[in-house]
């Protein structure tokens, strides 16, 4: 067993056709969004919700990315689960080692301020599962 030392759901992501999301999210969670953020190296736009201790990011393509292919394939939905753990590059090599497929050539800066990678959901049952890290 391996052990990527998991401090809990950091946040679930959502795929949304669009930003207008914001005004039904804040209603459905009774709270507003705390911060958005344009994340220029995946072309998409963040939204954030806090709920508890994890939050629900939506995710806005802006074009030619990954978040609008997804969209025009599968709808608005779920686009993948993100687990904070204590040590990316630990969390990282440790997923190489498992043999994951990583979808990045190493932790790369992300949204809300972490450090992030992704596995393929072909290595993960089906989900794109994100590892993440606050950059300090």
């Amino acid at each position: 067993m391996t052990d990527l030392r998991i401090k809990r759901i950091e946040h679930i992501g959502i795929a949304t056709a669009g930003p207008d999301n914001e005004k039904l999210f804040e209603r459905i969670l009774g709270r507003p969004m705390y911060k958005e953020e344009t994340v220029d190296s995946e072309n998409v736009l963040t939204q954030f919700f806090q709920v508890g201790q994890s939050k629900i990011e939506l995710l806005s393509g802006r074009g030619n990315d990954a978040i609008t292919k997804f969209v025009e394939k599968r709808g608005p939905g779920i686009h993948h689960i993100a687990f904070e753990v204590e040590n990316i590059q630990l969390a990282f090599d440790e997923c190489q080692r498992m043999g994951l497929q990583v979808l990045n050539d190493a932790p790369k800066e992300g949204a809300d301020n972490k450090l992030i990678f992704f596995i393929h959901p072909k290595s993960a049952g089906g989900v794109l599962i994100e590892f993440c890290q606050d950059k300090g």
